[in-house]
């Protein structure tokens, strides 16, 4: 993987830095290799992963269960996978097109 995003098929395979306990949940912008996503949850107890999935559910237009986080459960560098996301948020779709 190059660059912070890649399909695998019909999968979208993102590498992803997160901030958690942030003012509200966001995209942010490239950060290295990744892409850079607040969000308000603590990282507590799987608090900000699972809230991490349902963010990026909502905004993929996928379900839960098509939102995977691959590697980096325990740390703020995260790869994850979105299966055949029905829409790219504007945000990404903005600098992905700038790469």
């Amino acid at each position: 993987m190059d660059a912070w995003w890649q399909w695998e098929g019909e999968d979208l395979l993102l590498r992803l830095r997160i901030q958690p306990r942030a003012g509200r949940d966001a995209f942010a912008e490239p950060y290295a290799d990744a892409f850079k996503i607040r969000i308000t949850a603590p990282p507590v107890d799987g608090r900000a992963n699972k809230h991490l999935q349902r963010f990026l559910a909502k905004a993929f237009d996928v379900t839960l269960k098509d939102v995977q986080i691959e590697a980096g459960e325990a740390s703020r560098g995260k790869r994850v996978r979105i299966q055949a996301p029905k829409r790219i948020p504007p945000e990404l779709q903005a600098v992905a097109n700038q790469s």
